[in-house]
């Protein structure tokens, strides 16, 4: 199949694909003599949903060439992808409770702005200006999400 097909057959963007190939994830297909196409079979379709998977998990990219080293060697023991799942299962329960505590500043902070006002006068302003959003460790605003994690998921500081 062509790469677009493989995409409609997976549900993943033609340049998510390409972006796998360039990462190494998927290896790079043979192409057709007489026009160039990447074909795929189903063996592509296989460690595309896998990755899929573990991406939906939110695994970094490291973790999934993990994976898929593990999953190429089907002797290997099954030790090694229990210990990567439990680690990022750890990574996940800090980055719950990160997010908590994440939560519980801005919480505070709303609470300083309990009717509208000017901007002048505005609490949550007033205490972002003065550093009261700070958290333990007297990081604050965007410093205390980097120290962790972004809320849209696309940093961490976990070693990911």
């Amino acid at each position: 199949m062509k790469i677009s097909e493989l995409a409609r057959a997976t549900r993943t963007p033609v340049g998510t694909i390409r972006h796998y190939e360039r990462e190494g994830l998927l290896p790079e297909p043979p192409r057709q003599q007489e026009n160039g196409y990447r074909r795929y079979g189903p063996a592509d379709v296989e460690r595309l949903g896998l990755i899929r998977q573990a991406r939906a998990l939110d695994m970094s990219l490291d973790e999934i060439r993990v994976l898929l080293a593990l999953h190429d060697t089907p002797q290997a023991p099954c030790d090694a992808v229990n210990a990567l799942l439990d680690a990022h299962i750890g990574h996940v329960s800090a980055r719950i409770l990160e997010l908590q505590q994440l939560e519980a500043r801005l919480l505070a902070l709303r609470a300083r702005c309990a009717q509208a006002s000017d901007a002048g006068h505005c609490g949550i302003l007033a205490g972002l200006a003065s550093g009261d959003s700070q958290d333990a460790t007297g990081m604050t605003g965007a410093a205390g999400v980097h120290a962790g994690v972004h809320v849209g998921g696309s940093h961490r500081s976990h070693g990911h």
